[in-house]
């Protein structure tokens, strides 16, 4: 038995509509995409093409950790230029695989509403 040097347990804050921010407990060894995991939680976000960046029903604002994150691949970087609300912050829920180092990120999902 390997003592693990971070816990297996990373916290992700979601930011409600209303401001306020909710506590995601994630195990990071599970190796899901942070879509998956949202899915998950019951939030609405819908992943229509299944986690192969078709879609782009995933997208959510990281809004704290950012660099924290490995950057978009091509076709990620392409499905977010179709979106008319993406910004810098902007990624594919299902393009994140969850990694203890994302300890304490806020995300905010963004909805087609």
């Amino acid at each position: 038995f390997m003592a693990s040097t971070h816990s297996d347990l990373i916290t992700i804050y979601m930011m409600n509509p209303d401001g306020s921010q909710a506590p995601l407990e994630v195990p990071v060894n599970i190796n899901l995409s942070l879509m998956e995991v949202l899915r998950a939680g019951g939030y609405p976000i819908p992943g229509t093409c299944g986690g192969i960046a078709l879609c782009a029903t995933c997208a959510v604002d990281i809004l704290s950790g950012n660099e924290k994150l490995s950057p978009a691949g091509d076709q990620e970087l392409d499905m977010l230029d179709l979106l008319p609300q993406s910004t810098a912050a902007t990624r594919l829920g299902c393009q994140i695989r969850l990694r203890p180092e994302m300890d304490g990120m806020i995300i905010r999902i963004i909805s087609e509403s």
